[in-house]
């Protein structure tokens, strides 16, 4: 169990450096999910500078680390109609579950979100990351039943969650 303040002292902005430790983190993520294929280069080229990628997209993306080794991250960028913010890549190294670092991860989005002024965060979702999926209804994202194919490496199906956000006060 990480002691209290290990996810304030861990936190870090990702830099586009970090494309080995994401890979390596989203590859044994991967693992667990039969079918379930990183393809960097094909699918998600972003590991290789995501610093560069996530400001392209007007987002932010953070990463934490545990004596050198990338064991969490997740990024954030606006929603097409700009009204929302999309948690894009929350990935928790088994090592590191259970133990806190997924909510604080999903509420470091929520922040994100509010401070942006955003109305709601939301979320696709592979089908089989069943554990991801109970963690997002634990954090308050709803599943709306709506879904997409990747046509992807890995025939990914997609749920689609999202989150309400209180409206600010004027």
């Amino acid at each position: 169990m990480p002691e209290p303040h290990f996810f304030d002292r861990n936190l870090r902005a990702g830099r586009d450096e970090d494309g080995a430790g994401l890979i390596a983190l989203i590859e044994r993520c991967f693992a667990d999910y039969p079918g379930c294929v990183l393809d960097v280069d094909g699918e998600m080229p972003e590991l290789h500078a995501i610093a560069t990628a996530f400001a392209a997209l007007d987002g932010r993306f953070w990463v934490v680390a545990d004596e050198g080794a990338i064991v969490g991250c997740v990024g954030a960028v606006p929603t097409a109609d700009r009204a929302g913010l999309e948690l894009r890549k929350m990935y928790v190294a088994h090592s590191h579950r259970r133990r806190g670092l997924g909510r604080a991860l999903g509420e470091l989005i929520d922040i994100e979100a509010k401070e942006r002024g955003s109305r709601y965060v939301e979320i696709w979702s592979d089908t089989r990351f069943l554990e991801a999926h109970r963690l997002y209804a634990s954090l308050g994202y709803e599943q709306t039943g709506e879904t997409r194919e990747l046509q992807d490496v890995s025939r990914s199906l997609e749920y689609y969650f999202r989150k309400t956000l209180a409206s600010r006060p004027r």
